[in-house]
């Protein structure tokens, strides 16, 4: 499997855990499925747009319980989740 087949895999797997996480979620405004316009950005580590970027900024008080997950968590964390972030100006909190 080449690096970029991984990495598309992992944004996808990061998209669809995060989806299921904000199922649960007890916040509200806590809904991780508007990180999907950050796909694009997470799979080829370009530049996000500014709908991804409003998303972020969004839920930028919701990284925390995202990021608790075992099961996400390594993708949240990824250099390249990292990169999307810095690049929209959103600083990521300490959980």
């Amino acid at each position: 499997m080449t690096t970029m087949m991984k990495k598309q895999q992992q944004a996808v797997v990061l998209l669809l855990l995060l989806v299921v996480a904000a199922g649960g979620a007890s916040a509200a405004s806590c809904n991780a499925g508007q990180l999907t316009v950050c796909a694009s950005a997470l799979t080829s580590g370009g530049k996000p747009s500014a709908a991804c970027c409003s998303n972020l900024k969004a839920q930028q008080g919701c990284f925390c319980q995202f990021a608790k997950n075992p099961a996400f968590a390594r993708y949240i964390n990824s250099p390249t989740a990292r990169k999307v972030v810095a690049s929209c100006g959103v600083a990521l909190p300490r959980c």
